[in-house]
């Protein structure tokens, strides 16, 4: 940072002052010093945050506001010196008192300030007042160790005496500690309420003066916009020098300041990332007896971590009071009867390059930097959040980012990065980087005594023109395949057998040279001359030491070239682009110019005649060794040699220095808005040269004048202007020298082709399209009538637009041509920004069916894809590309017409098969007898069974209508579920979908024989049907009546329900009938159901006969056998085995009565089909005939004429009782929708 003095103010009558505060949110400045003396001022054009005033005419960007007094006031009410005077920002109260104990709180009202409370305790002196950071509570010590803690409205909360003098007061940033300090030097700490707590121990002081040395200040910051939560915060000073560092008020290991002056005053800065010190030092040396050292004031800038940041010299007798602005960017100090302000330039962390502004913000929310990459001729931002950055600086491509990891406490990162933020490469150091610095190739960081060079990017071109990279790349190293050539990255390409691409030495070592990274060792020893700044230009690279020692070294070899001596301490060091000179400004701010060619003219080391005062930032031309630029206090100089041109009021950093040309950016303003920042913060100036050359071209005629002053005053942009300005007005010959000068060949050849016209207008008109001035060029085209040489010019501009109104207005021959040309360049045109609506619109105009194709895949619009297929010509090899863009989106069928109007039967089979459309496949294949489908097929299908997929199997063969291998592996699937207690409705989907699949098959055979025929033909097909499934089923005797295992879980399931349902009756006929089926259920199942069933409707004899079953199956286990034996017995031995008497109906065959839950009757062996809706079996006269007319009558129109009294489904062939299914809407058998049709 740097900081120098600026303004200063002084006090009427010549009164002291003893006490100043800078009011922080508002921008007031409070005084006070002898006989009451109290004044309130405020500075013109100084915005603090949170002041909402605004200034009626504000001053242009870039310039330093101005400096008037917009408020003066004195406040009259004390009589004596004034001691302590406070402000609470939050409720814009000011808190004064003087030597005699009088408190006052004043209050603004309408812009004057007025007397709010008064108190005062004449006992003793108040020694100091402190507000809590929200505000909200006062603490107000005295002398004598009186203590009183009040609220922001007056109230007494408590009070309390301290058996001690004390001196000052401070509350912790959480306002639930305050600390005391004595005039002894000792500080204690109490809680809110006033209870002791403990003690704060002092090291920076020696020992045994503990009890002599007063405090000067303390201040603990808050916190609210500072660093890290883990820097220093709490500040003690002592009035002998001392100064103590802690991050809370237990530390115990605190960092310790020895400033060698006597202390009057501590502040830390609004951001905390300074603490500053002031007091008085003597300087000189004592002459003669009696005589003594002149004292002056003096103000040490330190960070949170003890780094000596700045020092500024104060003119003055006695330096009493510091104040910090609200913006971090003032300073106020209490000197005698004056107050001198001073401007601080911080140190951002912030970078310029390739049109890139990178700047680093503190998130409190986050606890990590926010870097933001902004692209200021696009206005794009990246951010990046890395926590712990140290350092960000740039050089021709790239930036790169110091920071510290977090995983081990001595290792950090360097990270390289492009423009917008992404890392390119990066490297870990076992050296804390405390100064870094960037070159186009180099990356050097350098801790206390040692010095660390990375050669990120190789300075040698390769082939193409492109520089390559060392052999080392790590982390985020782009990969070569990756990295376009030419691109910015390119020369970030991994390289074999380059040199050492990691080096470092130390500083003290100079004949041992540099060692490879892994190589170095530390000699272990302390340097007694510490590196203070180091810099580097592509050649060189100098070291800056403490004791004003400079250090230059060679690159890429490192060698020690020799040294210059400067007088004072260096605090940045710049080389030119010809590593010829240096400039360095040291830490008083002073820049001094130095010779650092160790061949050529002038002495290596000699101080040239220039030197300049409170400069703060400064940058060589990176295109002319004789040019910099400066910033001294608020004026920008341009230095050409050792001769400065006129300045320009500025307070912008200096970005950049190139083609005459100095950017700069308002970081102090960025930085109050970084989110978003606008490009007014950007500023732009040209050098005195630049300006005179384009008045001397814009006033004079004869560019003989200018081509003689730039001669004077050569540069490239100089002479570039000239050579524009000769085009312009076609001097041939003075263009051609200044390209000859600017050495542009390309302007050299343009010259050329202009004299080989032998029009003037002709001639304007190129040179109108070589400056951009293309309606212009077009303009004079048109007044010599040549549409043709326009047409051409807008056709190489690939002005598209205006190519269609030519063409339209009939010029030029072949314009239709053209005109189609056009519409598909602006159908690119809508293509390249995604606006395929447009682009579409302009392909159909321009006929151009591939490009359409594209557009209309993109837009999804289908339809017209399907159209396109007609509206190509047969064979057109558009065609398979728009079936394989079909086929990305499932139309199978389109993508099908398309690949058979181009000829490509395999095509057109393989888009089925991706979009799993087997039918359609094998549909194909068959017409145009693919015989390859079969063979993929049988692939396919052995593939998912060999990973288990065997319903995926499934279906593939149902797509391909192979019903038989789909009903087969339907079959296998059912036998591997297990048991039928687990899941018997799974096992009945199964068979049921297996049975379709076979009925599918046998519907198949059936078609395939004809449409027509006689009975006799569909017996003989029956018969081949049955012959060819007996055949194909051989090995799945399950599959011989499919419909079988259908019908067992069925009745199964049926069963279970009526019998939880309660219908123990239904229950029993579904049981009995369940005893059919021991080929799909095993006997316990079947049996024990039965059982159950028959003992609770008192069909004992039924039971026992199930009974007899369960004891008699070998497969049941001998315990569980004699279990049922028990039962059996216990059941039998009160219950004789016989059935109740039940209804008799004849049989539908032989007419012989049996009993109604009867499944096969024992006359005839007729097996009696059952209602699949109830369970019962099916007797032609169940229903009375009235009621078999009241159930016809009541069915819908969709349904037949009753015939009788069952209903037959259309799908399973199965059937009900038309009183059962007239609850229903689907075949409860094979649940497919249920049509009423009814059978005898």
């Amino acid at each position: 940072m740097f900081v120098y003095l600026s303004k200063k103010i002084a006090i009427p009558h010549n009164l002291a002052l003893h006490v100043l505060s800078w009011n922080e949110a508002n921008g007031w400045i409070a005084c006070g010093g002898e006989r009451g003396l109290l004044k309130v001022l405020k500075l013109d054009g100084h915005t603090q945050p949170g002041d909402q005033q605004q200034q009626q005419q504000p001053p242009p960007k870039g310039t330093p506001g101005q400096s008037n007094l917009s408020m003066n006031q004195t406040l009259e009410g004390h009589q004596g010196n004034i001691m302590v005077v406070t402000w609470n920002e939050h409720f814009r109260k000011l808190t004064t008192s003087d030597q005699n104990g009088l408190i006052i709180v004043w209050m603004l009202h309408r812009g004057i300030w007025f007397e709010e409370m008064i108190n005062n305790r004449n006992r003793s002196v108040v020694r100091d007042m402190k507000w809590t950071p929200d505000g909200q509570k006062i603490c107000i010590v005295y002398e004598d160790g009186a203590v009183i803690v009040g609220t922001v409205d007056g109230q007494r909360l408590w009070g309390r005496e301290v058996k001690t003098q004390l001196a000052f007061v401070e509350w912790s940033p959480d306002s639930k500690n305050i600390l005391f300090c004595t005039l002894t030097g000792e500080v204690h700490v109490y809680d809110n309420e006033g209870i002791y707590s403990h003690k704060v121990a002092i090291h920076c002081l020696d020992e045994g003066t503990h009890t002599n040395v007063p405090v000067a200040g303390i201040q603990w910051y808050d916190g609210h916009r500072g660093p890290e939560p883990t820097v220093p915060a709490l500040a003690i000073a002592f009035e002998n020098g001392r100064v103590q560092l802690m991050r809370c008020d237990t530390d115990d290991r605190p960092i310790l300041l020895d400033t060698q002056m006597k202390c009057s005053a501590l502040r830390w800065s609004p951001s905390g990332t300074a603490v500053t010190i002031a007091g008085m030092q003597a300087q000189g040396e004592t002459t003669g007896e009696g005589g003594s050292m002149r004292e002056v004031g003096v103000v040490q800038f330190y960070s949170p971590m003890g780094q000596h940041l700045r020092t500024l010299r104060v003119p003055g007798h006695s330096l009493k009071a510091i104040s910090w602005d609200g913006a971090g960017l003032r300073i106020a100090l209490a000197v005698d009867s004056h107050i001198f302000f001073a401007n601080i330039r911080p140190d951002y962390l912030a970078a310029y390059f390739s049109h890139t502004l990178v700047y680093a913000v503190l998130k409190k929310e986050r606890n990590e930097y926010a870097v933001i990459f902004w692209d200021t001729r696009r206005d794009e931002r990246y951010t990046k959040y890395i926590k712990k950055l140290l350092h960000v600086k740039a050089g021709e491509d790239y930036c790169v980012l110091a920071t510290k990891t977090e995983e081990a406490a001595e290792q950090h990162i360097l990270i390289v990065c492009n423009d917008i933020g992404s890392p390119v490469q990066s490297q870990y150091l076992t050296i804390e980087p405390l100064h870094v610095c960037m070159t186009s190739s180099h990356v050097m960081a350098a801790s206390e005594d040692t010095v660390y060079i990375w050669q990120y990017r190789s300075s040698l071109p390769s082939r193409g023109g492109v520089a390559g990279v060392g052999d080392t790349l790590t982390l985020t190293a782009t990969s070569a395949s990756t990295i376009p050539p030419g691109s910015a990255s390119a020369g970030l390409v991994p390289q074999p057998h380059r040199r050492r691409v990691e080096q470092m030495f130390h500083i003290d070592e100079y004949e041992g040279g540099a060692s490879d990274k892994e190589a170095f060792r530390h000699p272990g020893t302390v340097c007694q001359d510490p590196i203070a700044c180091i810099a580097a230009s592509d050649s060189c690279l100098v070291v800056g030491r403490e004791s004003g020692t400079v250090q230059r070294y060679s690159l890429p070899h490192l060698a020690l070239d020799g040294k210059v001596l400067i007088q004072t301490r260096p605090q940045v060091l710049a080389v030119n682009c010809a590593s010829s000179c240096m400039t360095c400004i040291d830490i008083n701010g002073i820049l001094t110019l130095y010779n650092i060619q160790h061949r050529g003219k002038g002495q290596m080391g000699e101080q040239l005649d220039f030197e300049r005062k409170d400069v703060w930032d400064m940058r060589w031309a990176s295109d002319n060794p004789d040019l910099f630029a400066l910033m001294e206090k608020t004026r920008m100089y341009v230095v050409r040699g050792t001769d400065p041109e006129e300045p320009v009021l500025s307070n912008g950093y200096i970005c950049s220095f190139k083609d005459l040309h100095i950017q700069s950016a308002l970081i102090d303003d960025l930085m109050k808005n970084p989110d978003s920042a606008k490009k007014d913060i950007l500023l732009e100036f040209d050098t005195k040269s630049l300006r005179d050359t384009s008045d001397i071209l814009t006033k004079v005629s004869n560019l003989k004048d200018a081509f003689t002053y730039v001669e004077e005053n050569p540069h490239p942009r100089l002479w570039r202007l000239l050579a524009e300005a000769a085009l312009d007005q076609l001097e041939l010959s003075v263009a051609e020298k200044a390209f000859v000068r600017y050495e542009e060949y390309q302007g050299i050849q343009f010259v050329k082709r202009l004299r080989m016209l032998d029009d003037k207008v002709k001639q304007k008109a190129e040179v109108a399209a070589y400056f951009q001035r293309f309606d212009e060029a077009e303009h004079l085209y048109f007044d010599i009538d040549r549409k043709d040489l326009a047409l051409d010019l807008r056709i190489k501009l690939g002005d598209w637009f205006r190519v269609i109104q030519l063409t339209q207005g009939g010029a030029g021959a072949g314009a239709s041509e053209i005109l189609h040309r056009a519409y598909s360049e602006i159908g690119d045109y809508y293509a390249d920004r995604g606006k395929w609506l447009q682009a579409s619109q302009y392909y159909a105009k321009a006929g151009n069916n591939a490009a359409l194709v594209e557009a209309y895949y993109l837009l999804e619009d289908y339809e017209k894809l399907r159209g396109m297929i007609d509206a190509l010509p047969e064979g057109d090899p558009l065609l398979a590309e728009l079936g394989r863009r079909l086929t990305t989106v499932g139309l199978c069928e389109a993508a099908v017409g398309a690949f058979l109007r181009v000829g490509d039967v395999k095509a057109a089979v393989d888009s089925c098969v991706i979009l799993n459309q087997w039918d359609l496949a094998v549909d194909l294949a068959e017409k145009h007898s693919f015989q390859q489908i079969e063979t993929l097929l049988a692939k396919y299908a052995q593939h998912l069974l060999d990973k288990t997929k065997k319903l995926e199997a499934v279906q593939l063969y149902r797509r391909a209508n192979r019903h038989q291998e789909a009903a087969r592996l339907l079959a296998q699937v059912g036998k591997t579920l297990g048991p039928p207690q687990f899941h018997p409705d799974r096992h009945k989907k199964l068979h049921l979908l297996a049975a379709l699949e076979v009925e599918k098959y046998k519907k198949k055979t059936f078609d395939g024989g004809g449409a027509g025929g006689t009975n006799i033909t569909a017996q003989t097909l029956n018969s081949l049907i049955t012959q060819d499934q007996t055949m194909l089923m051989a090995g799945d005797k399950s599959l011989e009546n499919p419909w079988r295992g259908v019908e067992a879980y069925h009745v199964y399931m049926l069963a279970q329900k009526q019998l939880f349902d309660g219908s123990m009756e239904a229950a029993l006929r579904s049981c009995i009938r369940l005893a059919d089926y021991e080929d799909h259920l095993d006997v316990q199942t079947i049996y024990s159901l039965l059982a159950l069933t028959a003992y609770y409707t008192k069909f004992f004899q039924q039971a026992s006969k199930a009974f007899i079953k369960l004891e008699a199956s070998p497969d049941i286990p001998k315990a569980t056998r004699q279990k049922y034996e028990d039962l059996a017995l216990a059941i039998f031995t009160k219950h004789p085995p016989r059935d109740p008497a039940s209804r008799m109906l004849p049989c539908p065959r032989c007419n012989t009565p049996i009993a109604d839950w009867t499944v096969i009757c024992p006359h005839c062996s007729y097996r009696l089909p059952f209602c699949v809706a109830s369970g019962r079996p099916i007797f032609k006269k169940y229903l009375t005939p009235e009621a078999a007319s009241s159930l016809a009558a009541s069915a819908s129109n969709a349904v037949e004429p009753a015939a009788s009294e069952t209903i037959q489904c259309k799908t399973c062939k199965h059937r009900m009782y038309a009183s059962e299914a007239r609850r229903l809407r689907h075949c409860p058998f094979c649940h497919s929708l249920l049509v009423h049709k009814y059978v005898s």
